[in-house]
């Protein structure tokens, strides 16, 4: 009787099963395979945010919020380096716990909870190590690295962050970066390497980190891409976006610094930098508006008692402001890398994500999404992080939509857009 009993149970089941209308799942279509996809690039890849790499930055990186969208239509399961919960801090980073009376954002550090120890190198210092991670890995993004790095053997001993992913310990690596990424084989891919190759020299105020020459970049990106796509695998590049697009350059205005020095030197009328002249050296000139300071600097140094600021004589530092020349620097040579980053996308047949044009027409014109309007604003936009050079939360979750809709309509795939107003920009206290 037991028997029939349940013979009759899935008798009705199947019989309400008939009546319900069919509910298909959405599949990929169109000539790609999401089975295993691997994410290459930086800091933005690894979902660094607020001035360091934490567990939820990780969490809510980019490529882990497309893995998620791409599960839906047959992807493969997505690892990535997380911290654990007892080193959720990793490498530490800052939090908004405040503002101050004139308005100013407090911001205060939590400690990093994942350093192992720290070792000297020669010609870099002493650097930390963080802690080893040795599970299966398909976000490979490493903080700091350019495009510049991918060949050099030597590489995974001065950077802690891609040290931590490799089994052997600083200073015996011997695995270039590109080596080390496509060690196991994989079915499509997206790339975003290169912008620390332009950005890097940008924070520094052009005070360092040289600009990776461009037929270097060329040569090195065409390496890349067909080492990526060598076994068949499709995916999905993005360009670099105009640096000074971000509020790490916007925030802190010569502007706004001037404004606050007349409240209580109203005859004080000019701001003195250290500027880069047309022949690559530096002399001293008046700022103006087209020169950028960068989000650190500490406006306390301005002074009319040692005149530092003020005074022809004791200019704010090259390190300090991104000037005129050295902006239009920045972007001719991104310009040069973002034509590499094209064409050599296009000859592979390649899904492009142009974040030059979406961020230049994020800080243009804003964006509004599911009711909710956000601009690159810093802290107020509800996508740059507090460090205002990389991401939100939210601001993840936009680039991840926008890789989507280029892979979309390079390839046919139908992969859902991830819903944005599910993720938080900048937690106010």
């Amino acid at each position: 009787m037991k028997n029939f009993k349940y013979i009759f149970i899935l008798g009705v089941f199947g019989f309400l099963g008939a009546c319900k209308p069919t509910i298909t799942a959405p599949t990929a279509t169109g000539s790609v395979d999401f089975t295993r996809y691997i994410a290459v690039g930086n800091s933005l890849t690894a979902g660094y945010a607020d001035g360091g790499l934490y567990l939820t930055g990780q969490l809510n990186s980019y490529p882990s919020i497309i893995a998620k969208q791409m599960a839906t239509v047959g992807g493969g399961s997505f690892a990535q380096p997380l911290f654990t919960t007892d080193q959720a801090s990793g490498t530490g980073y800052q939090t908004l716990t405040g503002f101050s009376s004139t308005g100013s954002p407090v911001l205060t550090p939590v400690v990093a909870t994942a350093v192992r120890g720290s070792i000297p190198l020669p010609g870099l210092g002493t650097i930390p190590l963080f802690t080893k991670y040795s599970g299966a890995l398909e976000n490979y993004g490493v903080p700091g690295i350019k495009l510049n790095d991918i060949l050099n053997p030597a590489y995974g001993n001065g950077n802690p962050y891609y040290e931590r992913l490799l089994p052997g310990a600083s200073p015996t690596n011997t695995t270039p970066y590109l080596d080390f990424v496509t060690a196991k084989s994989f079915t499509f891919f997206t790339n975003w390497l290169g912008n620390n190759d332009a950005l890097s020299y940008a924070t520094s105020g052009g005070a360092s980190n040289d600009l990776t020459d461009k037929a270097a970049f060329a040569t090195t990106y065409n390496t890349l891409i067909t080492r990526l796509t060598a076994t068949g695998a499709k995916g999905a590049c993005a360009t670099i976006p105009d640096v000074t697009t971000i509020p790490y350059f916007n925030t802190v205005t010569i502007g706004a610094i001037l404004a606050g020095v007349q409240k209580v030197a109203p005859t004080i009328t000019a701001l003195y930098i250290s500027a880069r002249n047309t022949d690559g050296t530096y002399s001293t000139r008046a700022a103006t508006t087209a020169d950028l300071i960068v989000l650190t600097f500490p406006t306390s140094k301005i002074s009319a008692t040692t005149g530092y600021g003020l005074d022809p004589r004791n200019p704010i530092e090259t390190q300090y402001v991104l000037d005129a020349n050295e902006v239009a620097l920045v972007k001719d040579y991104v310009s040069a890398y973002n034509t590499t980053i094209k064409a050599t996308a296009a000859a592979k047949g390649l899904a492009v994500f142009d974040s030059f044009n979406f961020l230049t027409n994020l800080k243009n014109n804003g964006l509004l999404i599911n009711g909710i309007g956000l601009n690159s604003n810093y802290i107020s936009g509800g996508i740059f992080s507090l460090d205002g050079v990389h991401l939100t939360p939210r601001g993840y979750a936009i680039v991840a939509n926008q890789f989507i809709i280029a892979i979309n309509s390079q390839y046919g795939s139908n992969i859902p857009l991830a819903n944005v107003s599910a993720y938080n920009g900048v937690l106010l206290p």
